[in-house]
């Protein structure tokens, strides 16, 4: 093998709400063990059934404001009145250690980590239309019919982005568009950089000449 280190993928996915971006990373990560997912720290109260670590690291404003002023994001918003961050310290210690790590983020800050990390696999999720987008958030029947005009307000918005990125996933069938993430994450690891690093021993023992 090479002396060199195998460096893991950053895969961004990003989607409107209601698209099923969720369940398919929850996929993703079921069928693919060296996929990891990345944990955000949150100002905001952990809620019943929720779990420090796992959910989000809950940190408080004050721990999170010294960590902007670090530099220890990839990315951090306010959402009404709660921080949400992206540590860039845990996220570049797993991609060292060869793990491919996911991070669930909305196209603002998909734009803030392309920009620090440009070599980030960016995907987008989309509905097969808007009134599928509406069924299933009226499915749900957990908002407001207010509620729900807002959020497919908000997904146009979100949609008008999804040019941005790298590749688009239609999800009109869970299990295509779940196989079509894990054929981007296994092609992206086929690539001739990185199969280069993995297999270089090989490499230099088909090229000798006999």
């Amino acid at each position: 093998m090479s002396q060199q280190s195998e460096q893991g993928t950053l895969y961004v996915i990003s989607a409107p709400s209601g698209a099923g971006k969720t369940s398919l990373v929850a996929g993703m990560l079921e069928q693919d063990e060296k996929l990891g997912v990345s944990v955000s720290h949150t100002t905001r109260s952990m809620r019943t059934g929720e779990q420090d670590g796992v959910n989000y690291h809950f940190v408080s404003r004050e721990e999170f404001e010294a960590m902007i002023g670090r530099g220890d994001f990839l990315e951090h918003a306010d959402v009404f009145g709660n921080y949400y961050g992206t540590s860039q310290v845990w996220v570049k210690k797993k991609l060292a250690a060869g793990q491919d790590v996911i991070l669930e983020i909305d196209w603002q800050g998909a734009e803030q980590v392309r920009r620090l990390m440009p070599d980030c696999v960016s995907i987008f999720i989309v509905p097969p239309s808007p009134e599928s987008l509406r069924k299933r958030l009226n499915g749900r029947g957990t908002d407001a019919s207010e509620v729900v005009e807002r959020r497919l307000n908000e997904a146009a918005d979100e949609c008008s982005h999804a040019v941005e990125f790298d590749y688009l996933v239609v999800n009109d069938d869970f299990n295509v568009a779940l196989e079509d993430l894990l054929s981007i994450v296994r092609c992206h690891r086929l690539r001739m950089q990185t199969q280069q690093i993995r297999y270089s021993g090989l490499l230099a023992r088909l090229s000798e000449r006999r």
